[in-house]
């Protein structure tokens, strides 16, 4: 899982249960735009994408609406972090989980966290999201090649934990399935889907709990 964990550029892998955290010697910053500003976050190798925002969390970024303003929001597979601190940016007064099984990925987001003022975000494994949490809004860029049987299960586990009201966004490369994940959801979780964007080879559907 890249969250759980994406597959990564060297293709090795390596990077879905990576429990040890960057060295200093290993971890670099670099620059990009987060909530329309320049940022500089914590990268490192290990961990999905660790160069720049890759071309699916763009078009995700590009597509959802704000952040709501208050509540529980998830960044699920949240590697070194362009979704959870783009919503701890919009909506201060939430509470942003960064949840990954990578704990690389997470020291990333809490370093870049810290270093940006942001108190907001909790960046943690997968069990450290307390059961009774309901999610005000799901962002996801998640990891279709760690197999259907795994995405499957983290998506049986998330989506159902949306709120009444809530909306889930998540952005699928289309040759990876991106519609046949759109029926599974409206089959096996009985939630309704809308494709709201396509764009450079991907689907972002929402997901929206009566």
């Amino acid at each position: 899982m890249r969250g759980v964990a994406h597959e990564s550029s060297t293709g090795d892998g390596d990077h879905y249960f990576t429990a040890r955290p960057a060295s200093a010697a290993e971890r670099r910053t670099i620059e990009v735009v987060l909530d329309g500003r320049p940022r500089s976050v914590h990268t490192a190798a290990g961990v999905f994408s660790p160069g720049r925002i890759d071309l699916g969390t763009q078009v995700l970024l590009r597509t959802v609406p704000p952040a709501p303003s208050a509540g529980d929001l998830l960044d699920l597979g949240c590697g070194w972090g362009p979704v959870a601190l783009t919503m701890a940016l919009q909506s201060p007064a939430a509470r942003v989980w960064a949840v990954d099984v990578n704990e690389r990925a997470l020291d990333l987001v809490r370093r870049t966290a810290d270093d940006l003022g942001l108190t907001n975000v909790v960046a943690t494994t997968p069990t450290g999201v307390p059961d009774d949490v309901r999610l005000a809004a799901l962002w996801s860029n998640p990891p279709i090649r760690v197999g259907k049987d795994v995405l499957h299960q983290m998506l049986r586990t998330w989506l159902p934990r949306l709120a009444p009201g809530a909306q889930g966004h998540l952005v699928v490369q289309r040759n990876l399935g991106a519609d046949s994940l759109q029926r599974w959801i409206v089959e096996h979780l009985g939630l309704p889907v809308d494709r709201v964007a396509s764009a450079k080879g991907f689907r972002v559907l929402r997901v929206t709990p009566t």
